[in-house]
């Protein structure tokens, strides 16, 4: 292994895709807090996308490797040539798809790899072969890491349950809180999209997958909204639910009291245009978007899942409802639309909870720490 401490440590930053999710921001915090004079970050890509075009946009190497599978081992002489022509002293990957197409490559060229987990491959609700193929692939990826770095407590101890021998620290998520800062000034959102005046505007800002539950979301606001017609269903992402979301607020009937927007750049501006930010997963890791939401204000209502459990305690800092509980999460919209001081209380418990506990610099520093650990 090599020395370092002469230079700069130079570090692959490896995502799966080049669309924006909770990975995503949280690689892009890391590149953007990172001591440039003690670490020259390049990134690599499984995908184009808009955070490829960002972190370009900041000057960035980044390069974009084609796949979207895991272990896709065509791909991995690519990924070896890349690293090495690029000089890389350790490889950072998050997420399986891009830990499993960059192990074999870092081990060829005896570099150190440190997988962040930002939520397993495997899950209760799969296919019971599919799952058990996950589990093994997570099992062979984790015991072949330098490092493994758990996004949230009940994200290593869910792994724990299916990997017996796992290793792994626990860095949280954190958030840049001059950028989601509610005290900034912010583009008019409600007017550039041509929201009613009046409106309580519901936001939802995630990929548009099963596991994030936008239909339900949509569901639940069909009902909320019989109770309270001066609701506003906001909805920003991309993914494989994206086409169905809007088939569905047109069968529902909709159109005037919804808006399914792509994936934009200016969340926090979006954050500020909404009264209420909902989070109906049927997992996390620890999700980036509920505290981007929280450190903005934000009243939130999320579900009682592994890594949410861990940032919100009901009726404190936010509301929570069950996966999947359609009426429940109507009422807890419904809830906060009905009492302005609640929302006010759950704003000043959110902002405090994300300034404590969840700072992207002080995640930057824990993971600095280990870098320079494992290079040495």
């Amino acid at each position: 292994m090599k020395t370092t401490l002469d230079r700069k440590i130079k570090v692959l930053e490896c995502i799966r895709q080049g669309q924006i999710g909770g990975g995503e921001s949280h690689l892009l915090s890391l590149v953007e807090n990172l001591d440039r004079d003690r670490f020259e970050p390049v990134v690599l890509s499984f995908t184009e996308g808009p955070m490829v075009d960002r972190l370009k946009a900041m000057g960035v190497k980044t390069q974009v490797i084609y796949t979207e599978r895991p272990f896709d081992v065509t791909k991995w002489p690519a990924v070896k040539d890349f690293i090495q022509s690029e000089n890389v002293d350790l490889v950072h990957a998050h997420g399986t798809r891009a830990s499993s197409n960059t192990l074999w490559a870092a081990k060829k060229l005896g570099l150190p790899l440190i997988y962040t987990i930002h939520g397993w491959s495997f899950h209760n609700d799969q296919n019971p072969l599919v799952r058990r193929l996950r589990i093994l692939g997570e099992r062979w990826i984790t015991s072949r890491s330098a490092v493994n770095i758990a996004v949230s407590a009940s994200n290593r101890q869910s792994g724990l349950e299916q990997i017996p021998k796992l290793e792994a620290m626990v860095i949280n998520n954190g958030i840049d809180q001059q950028k989601f800062s509610p005290v900034r000034a912010f583009k008019n959102i409600r007017e550039e999209l041509s929201i009613p005046g009046g409106a309580m505007v519901v936001l939802f800002i995630a990929r548009f997958t099963s596991h994030k539950q936008p239909l339900t979301l949509i569901r639940a606001f069909k009902e909320a909204l019989a109770v309270n017609p001066d609701l506003y269903l906001l909805m920003v992402g991309d993914g494989d639910e994206r086409a169905a979301g809007i088939q569905l607020v047109k069968e529902l009937g909709l159109e005037d009291r919804a808006n399914l927007q792509p994936f934009r750049q200016d969340v926090p501006d979006v954050l500020a245009a909404a009264d209420i930010f909902v989070l109906p997963s049927l997992w996390e890791g620890l999700p980036i978007g509920l505290l981007e939401a929280m450190a903005m204000g934000k009243a939130v209502v999320a579900t009682r899942v592994d890594g949410t459990r861990e940032v919100l305690v009901d009726g404190d800092n936010g509301l929570m409802t069950e996966p999947g509980d359609i009426k429940a999460l109507a009422g807890a919209i419904l809830k906060l639309s009905a009492d302005e001081a609640l929302r006010k209380s759950l704003s000043n418990k959110a902002i405090a909870t994300v300034q404590q506990r969840f700072n992207a610099a002080v995640m930057t520093r824990e993971i600095e720490n280990v870098y320079s650990h494992v290079i040495v």
